[in-house]
């Protein structure tokens, strides 16, 4: 279930990044910025992201893991400064466009913590009892 909460939720948030918040944003911003401009910026952004995709929709090895939790926290931090940059000028609208982006990658993150906890251990050592 926890592989399916990821893959869910990852599908989700590329689908959000790459084309709803573009539209959303041209909607509810005043200057009315370039729609196309802003999926090709956001795809561009993202391509990372896509390279990630098949190791976080599969979610079995331990290392593709880890290495997608590193990206997705640089972009959760990204978002994070981008989400508070916006709450001192932008529309309440806007941010909380802003804000589900941010809720999406918290999520994806958590769900990359639970899952690599009960996924094996990467190097198999047994730990042995300590004998006095």
């Amino acid at each position: 279930p926890i592989r399916q909460r990821l893959m869910v939720t990852w599908l989700v948030w590329l689908a959000f990044r790459l084309l709803a918040l573009p539209i959303l944003i041209s909607v509810f911003n005043p200057s009315r910025p370039d729609i196309i401009g802003g999926i090709a910026w956001q795809a561009l952004w993202l391509l990372p992201a896509l390279v990630l995709t098949p190791s976080i929709l599969r979610g079995r090895s331990p290392y593709a893991l880890l290495i997608d939790s590193m990206f997705t926290l640089v972009y959760l931090g990204a978002s994070g400064v981008v989400l508070f940059t916006r709450v001192y000028g932008s529309s309440w609208a806007e941010i909380m466009v802003y804000l589900f982006d941010f809720v999406l990658l918290l999520t994806i993150n958590v769900w990359l913590f639970v899952l690599l906890k009960r996924l094996p251990s990467m190097n198999n050592v047994v730990k042995q009892p300590r004998s006095r």
